[in-house]
This record gives structure tokens, sequence and C-alpha cells, in this order.
């Protein structure tokens, strides 16, 4: 299988934007109408604007689910999700040969993805990336808006984008649930069910095979059990606060809801996620000694959270009260000014642990100052797009013109900080990596189905 995983990934064509919602649903009902007695195609829901959210099911045998767009500023999963209908519609390469009922949902939201289009054109640029951002508040993520009682942590008001996809999960039973994400900067790393280990050596040959390297830097949660090299058992909310609360850290300010890997294992599924970076840069799988004590890595990380949080949420209290366009961007750039608010908090506990008193590797010292490039990046310039939306319109009242002055040189020292630092990051191909997500899919579907037809002992 992984020959034929392989030629496959070596055959994607050069690819050179992201598509925006569009192009993705006119790609799909085009696949689904020239092979409408293949492909069913089934309106599962609307989005909270009234956008069609649509399911394209093709071929035989137990159901696999894969998602575009569970983060919709997370735009690899689209171009993936059509290369997989396209050979399922065409009966070629890998996934054909699995034995699979496929469910694709090329676009989970529709919405989030739109507000990100303005950066789909240009991908490789880190700059234009971060001033067309946009990400929703926790709360709106399809990803994390699941029901959840664990911990004294309770959440029972899905999304309708959630909703839909909790319907078609309780309809088709999947064995597998894949979310096509994508992370930004480093190397791949993967989440994964404990089931589907036996797929471990084919998610590390097939980057290899590509010329990407493995993260093996600080973790995207600290405490996430490791199955492999850069390889993470599927991360849950309910596993989030049994780490946290075991570390004495109130889970309360990170962990809001459940999310689609709660949900998968309610269900009895296996679930996938393949990370994939936009840029790649050395020290991604550097594990040499880095010169400097763990513990002083995270207090650094934790008093540079703190800076940013403070800059965003002297503009937020300046500004909010005055703001009068309501609007997811709105929403989630003022929840994530507060988030960052306290975000320091978890790394500086972490700091004073026995385990952190250690030297720390050159990646886990690279992942964590880039943590906090990535937040200035991203929170910044949403809540910059939040008053310049209220500027354009003609309704910013003196207090959110202020706050966009008071805001703006401070983004502009973190922009010429992402242009000058690090030199040696390197634009990845697109179709490097839809090969590896497409690829590592391919092998995970087929390790999961394979476990599921072996004969009981």
């Amino acid at each position: 299988m992984l020959e034929q995983i392989l030629d496959r990934v070596d055959a994607l064509d050069p690819l050179h934007a992201f598509p925006g919602v569009d192009e993705i649903r006119a790609t799909a009902d085009r696949l689904a109408a020239d092979h409408a007695a293949a492909i069913a195609r089934t309106v599962i829901g609307t989005s909270r604007l009234g956008e069609e959210i649509v399911d394209y099911a093709i071929g035989e045998g137990p159901a696999i689910l894969v998602i575009g767009g569970v983060h919709p500023n997370e735009p690899i999963g689209f171009h993936t999700a059509l290369e997989l209908l396209r050979d399922l519609a065409h009966g070629r390469g890998p996934a054909a040969g699995i034995g699979a009922r496929w469910h694709i949902v090329p676009c989970i939201d529709p919405d989030g993805t739109r507000l990100n289009e303005g950066w789909f054109a240009e991908p490789g640029d880190r700059v234009s990336y971060g001033r067309a951002f946009y990400r929703p508040a926790p709360l709106e993520q399809v990803e994390w808006s699941f029901p959840l009682d664990h911990g004294g942590i309770v959440w029972d008001t899905p999304i309708p984008e959630t909703r839909a996809l909790m319907s078609l999960m309780d309809a088709t039973r999947p064995a597998l649930v894949v979310g096509l994400h994508n992370a930004e900067l480093g190397g791949v790393y993967y989440y994964a069910t404990p089931d589907l280990a036996e797929a471990i050596p084919a998610l590390h040959a097939i980057p290899a095979h590509l010329g990407l390297p493995l993260d093996l830097g600080e973790p995207e949660f600290a405490g996430i059990e490791p199955l492999g090299e850069a390889v993470f058992r599927a991360l849950t909310a309910s596993d989030m606060i049994d780490v946290l609360r075991a570390e004495g850290i109130d889970p309360a300010p990170h962990v809001t809801a459940g999310g689609t890997g709660d949900y998968a294992r309610v269900l009895g599924a296996s679930a996938f996620v393949a990370e994939l970076p936009y840029w790649a840069h050395p020290a991604a799988d550097d594990t040499s000694p880095g010169g400097v004590d763990y513990a002083e890595v995270l207090r650094r990380k934790a008093d540079a959270l703190d800076a940013v949080g403070a800059v965003l949420l002297r503009a937020v209290e300046r500004a909010e009260p005055h703001l009068t366009i309501e609007s997811q961007l709105r929403r989630a750039s003022i929840a994530f000014a507060r988030f960052l608010a306290g975000s320091g908090d978890e790394a500086r506990q972490r700091a004073a642990l026995d385990s952190s008193a250690r030297e720390a590797t050159v990646a886990e010292v690279f992942s964590n100052e880039d943590h906090v490039r990535m937040f200035q990046l991203r929170f910044g310039s949403m809540l910059a797009r939040t008053l310049r939306a209220e500027v354009t319109a003609g309704t910013a009242a003196p207090a959110v013109r202020e706050a966009l002055a008071e805001l703006e040189p401070h983004l502009e020292d973190w922009y010429a900080a992402a242009r000058a630092a690090p030199r040696e990051l390197r634009v990845i191909p697109i179709e490097k990596l839809v090969g590896v997500q497409l690829g590592t899919v391919l092998a995970a579907s087929h390790t999961a189905l394979a476990r599921r037809r072996e004969p009981v002992a």
C-alpha cells in the first residue's frame, strides 16, 4: 500500500493557491453531477449565515468520514478533500481499493472560510497571511463546539455547523473520522487513536519521501501522550482537562467544549489528523541541546504571551463599548484578546514543575518562540481588522480610532519581526503539503479498516 500511496502523491500537479468556498463547491458539485450514479450529494445542514454544508458519499463498505475546513484558516485540506473525491469518482489510486463508504465534507465552515480568502492567493507570505487571517472564537469552532460534561466543564450548545457534523456522524457511525487540519510553521506532526499505531512507519515515510521534516519541538498541547516521533494520541477535551488538572492547572480558561475526537470516541470511531506547516525551518526537527534551560524557555514564552495579551486587551477595553458592527470576526478578535491576557499562566506553571528542570532542545526553543510570533500575527491582525471595519463603515467612535492608532505600531513591529526572523524559513510547495495529507489519510484509512477486518481469535 505504501508504494501505491507514494506513486499517487508524486503524481500531484503543482499548486499555487488555495480554493475559496465558491471554487470548492463548484468543483465538488461538478464531480457529483458528472458521476451522479456513484456520488450521493446530501445537504447535511446550513451555516449560521445560510450557506449549504454538503456531504459527498461514494463507495461501499465501512464509513470513513473526511472533513475539510474544521478550522477555516487551515485550507490545505480543501485540496486534499477534492483530490480524494476526484480519485474516488474516477476509480483510481489507493483510495478506490480501500473498500470504504467515503463521506467527504469538503468545507464544513463556509462562513469562516470566506473570512480567510484574502490570503489564499498568496499563501507563501507570512505577513500577508497574518493581515487577512481569521480563526473563529473557541466556542464558534466546528472542531471545538461539541457537547462536553467532564471534570466540571459543561457545554451543550454546539453551533449549527457542528450539529450538522454530529448528525452525519450519528447517521453513518464511521469507522474512522479524519479532520483535515494544518499547522503553520515547523514540521509535520499527527494525532491518532492508538489503534492506528501500525500506520506510524508510513506517517514517517510519506513526509520524508516528499522532503518535509517531522516536527519534534514543543507539542501543541503539553502533556499529550506520544505514540511515536511526532505522532500523538488523538486530542480530546476530556484528556486535556485531565492533564491540566494533574498538573495543578485550572482547565477552565483552556478547555470550553468537546472536540471531534471526543464525539468520535463516543461512537467508537478511530480518529486521525495530519498537521502540516506552510513554512519549514531547520530547527523543527533538531533535537540537539539548545543551550538554555527548558524552564527558562517556558518563562520567556509566558512573559511574551502576557505582553501580547496586554497590548490587545488595552485596545479591546478602549474600543469594545463603542463597537457597532456585530460579526463573528468581532466576537473572535475580542475572545482571543481576552484569552491571551492570561495565556502565559500555563507555561509559567509548567516551568515550575520538576520535569522542566532540564536543557531544552533546539526544536523546543524554536517552537516556543514561534508560538508567540504566531499569536502576534494572528490575533493582532484580527483585532485590527475588526477596528478597521468600523472605520471603513464610518461607524468608528473616537475611542475606536484611538485604539487602532495605539495597536498599529505594535502590529507593524510584529510584522517586521516576522519578516526578519527566522531567515531560514522555507515556503513549502502546496502540492507537497497536500501529498503528505492525502497520503497519510490513505495510510490511516487502510490501517483502520484492516484492523476492523482482522478475524477475532
